[in-house]
């Protein structure tokens, strides 16, 4: 576990908005990505009754449909213990497969990160 202050800044500024977006919207799980002009997009989990996406997928789905050509991280704040394998793909797709994904606790304490292979 790494405690958010050991963070980098901008990998800090992501764990707290995705953090953040969690509470704000009583979602199971919170994130953001960061694209490689600095740009960062935010979501929760959606669940409707026709659509289902991770927080995850979600923020990725709206770096691109802000024009964002690749990602320089992502965070996830979960309480699950695992980032799916669907997840690290959408990162994969638009950052590269060495994109690391910061998977956080809903506290913010980041538990692991782990590229998006």
């Amino acid at each position: 576990m790494t405690e958010s202050n050991a963070l980098d800044p901008e990998d800090r500024k992501i764990v707290t908005l995705a953090r953040s977006a969690r509470a704000r919207n009583g979602v199971p799980e919170g994130a953001a990505v960061r694209d490689d002009t600095g740009r960062t997009y935010v979501a929760g989990t959606v669940e409707l009754a026709s659509l289902r996406l991770s927080a995850l997928r979600t923020a990725v789905a709206m770096a691109v449909a802000s024009g964002a050509s690749s990602l320089e991280a992502a965070a996830v704040v979960t309480g699950a213990d695992t980032v799916p394998a669907e997840d690290l793909a959408a990162v994969r797709d638009l950052g590269g497969a060495g994109t690391p994904v910061l998977l956080a606790a809903p506290d913010g304490t980041v538990r692991s990160t782990v590229p998006a292979e």
